[in-house]
Protein backbone atom coordinates (compact mmCIF):
# COMPACT_ATOMS: atom_id res chain seq x y z
CA UNK A 1 0.00 0.00 0.00
CA UNK A 2 1.22 3.46 -1.04
CA UNK A 3 -1.25 5.86 -0.39
CA UNK A 4 -3.50 6.44 2.71
CA UNK A 5 -7.23 7.80 2.03
CA UNK A 6 -6.30 11.44 2.07
CA UNK A 7 -3.60 10.19 -0.75
CA UNK A 8 -0.65 10.95 0.69
CA UNK A 9 2.33 8.33 1.20
CA UNK A 10 2.43 6.41 4.07
CA UNK A 11 5.03 6.67 6.47
CA UNK A 12 5.76 3.05 6.26
CA UNK A 13 6.25 3.72 1.93
CA UNK A 14 8.36 6.85 2.49
CA UNK A 15 10.69 4.49 5.18
CA UNK A 16 11.01 2.10 2.44
CA UNK A 17 11.69 4.92 -0.43
CA UNK A 18 14.81 6.27 1.44
CA UNK A 19 15.98 2.52 2.68
CA UNK A 20 15.25 1.89 -1.32
CA UNK A 21 18.11 5.19 -2.13
CA UNK A 22 20.54 4.09 -0.05
CA UNK A 23 21.30 1.27 -2.16
CA UNK A 24 20.04 2.34 -5.87
CA UNK A 25 22.44 2.67 -8.58
CA UNK A 26 19.81 4.91 -10.23
CA UNK A 27 17.71 7.29 -8.39
CA UNK A 28 15.83 8.14 -11.76
CA UNK A 29 14.94 4.32 -12.11
CA UNK A 30 13.63 3.93 -8.59
CA UNK A 31 11.28 6.91 -8.88
CA UNK A 32 9.79 5.72 -11.73
CA UNK A 33 9.41 2.02 -10.24
CA UNK A 34 7.88 3.55 -6.92
CA UNK A 35 5.95 5.28 -9.18
CA UNK A 36 7.55 8.59 -7.17
CA UNK A 37 9.06 11.91 -8.44
CA UNK A 38 12.49 11.78 -7.81
CA UNK A 39 12.72 15.27 -6.05
CA UNK A 40 9.81 13.87 -3.63
CA UNK A 41 12.30 11.05 -3.01
CA UNK A 42 14.93 13.46 -2.37
CA UNK A 43 12.64 15.52 0.08
CA UNK A 44 11.51 12.55 1.99
CA UNK A 45 15.37 11.45 2.36
CA UNK A 46 16.28 14.82 3.89
CA UNK A 47 13.68 14.81 6.35
CA UNK A 48 13.55 11.11 7.10
CA UNK A 49 17.58 10.75 7.39
CA UNK A 50 19.03 14.16 7.64
CA UNK A 51 22.32 12.41 8.13
CA UNK A 52 22.94 11.20 4.77
CA UNK A 53 25.57 12.28 2.78
CA UNK A 54 24.94 12.96 -0.78
CA UNK A 55 25.74 10.37 -3.33
CA UNK A 56 28.67 11.19 -4.38
CA UNK A 57 30.28 11.06 -1.64
CA UNK A 58 28.92 7.98 0.08
CA UNK A 59 30.03 5.48 -2.75
CA UNK A 60 33.40 3.86 -3.33
CA UNK A 61 33.56 1.72 -5.69
CA UNK A 62 34.56 -0.89 -3.06
CA UNK A 63 30.99 0.13 -2.23
CA UNK A 64 30.11 0.07 -6.15
CA UNK A 65 31.24 -3.64 -6.05
CA UNK A 66 28.81 -4.30 -2.74
CA UNK A 67 25.70 -2.44 -4.02
CA UNK A 68 26.31 -4.68 -7.48
CA UNK A 69 26.89 -7.56 -4.98
CA UNK A 70 23.44 -7.13 -3.07
CA UNK A 71 21.40 -6.54 -5.93
CA UNK A 72 22.30 -10.01 -7.46
CA UNK A 73 21.84 -11.49 -4.11
CA UNK A 74 18.14 -10.04 -3.80
CA UNK A 75 17.87 -11.28 -7.23
CA UNK A 76 18.33 -14.98 -6.66
CA UNK A 77 16.56 -14.49 -3.06
CA UNK A 78 13.66 -13.57 -5.57
CA UNK A 79 14.19 -16.60 -8.09
CA UNK A 80 14.58 -18.99 -4.83
CA UNK A 81 11.18 -18.19 -3.76
CA UNK A 82 9.83 -17.97 -7.08
CA UNK A 83 11.17 -21.71 -7.24
CA UNK A 84 9.89 -22.42 -4.15
CA UNK A 85 6.75 -21.54 -4.97
CA UNK A 86 6.60 -23.77 -7.98
CA UNK A 87 8.24 -26.61 -6.65
CA UNK A 88 5.10 -26.35 -4.22
CA UNK A 89 2.65 -26.34 -6.50
CA UNK A 90 3.67 -29.77 -8.74
CA UNK A 91 4.32 -31.15 -5.39
CA UNK A 92 0.47 -30.63 -3.83
CA UNK A 93 -0.34 -31.87 -7.61
CA UNK A 94 1.53 -34.89 -7.03
CA UNK A 95 -0.02 -35.95 -4.17
CA UNK A 96 -3.01 -35.46 -5.80
CA UNK A 97 -2.46 -37.55 -8.77
CA UNK A 98 -1.05 -40.17 -6.17
CA UNK A 99 -4.26 -40.05 -4.12
CA UNK A 100 -6.18 -40.78 -7.20
CA UNK A 101 -4.05 -43.46 -8.23
CA UNK A 102 -3.66 -45.24 -5.03
CA UNK A 103 -8.19 -45.01 -4.88
CA UNK A 104 -8.41 -46.68 -7.84
CA UNK A 105 -6.05 -49.25 -7.52
CA UNK A 106 -7.66 -51.00 -5.08
CA UNK A 107 -8.70 -54.35 -6.27
CA UNK A 108 -11.66 -54.70 -7.94
CA UNK A 109 -11.96 -51.15 -8.82
CA UNK A 110 -11.71 -49.51 -12.05
CA UNK A 111 -9.49 -47.76 -13.43
CA UNK A 112 -9.81 -43.78 -13.50
CA UNK A 113 -8.69 -42.49 -16.94
CA UNK A 114 -9.86 -39.02 -18.52
CA UNK A 115 -12.08 -39.03 -21.58
CA UNK A 116 -11.34 -38.50 -24.88
CA UNK A 117 -13.17 -35.77 -26.36
CA UNK A 118 -13.47 -36.77 -29.75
Amino acid sequence: MKKEENGRYTLEFRQYAVGRMKVSPNIMDLARELGVPRQRLYGWRERLDPGSKPRAQRFTPKDQEKLSLQQQLEQVKQLLAEKTLEVDFFKGALQKVEARSQRSSKVGATMSTSRSKR
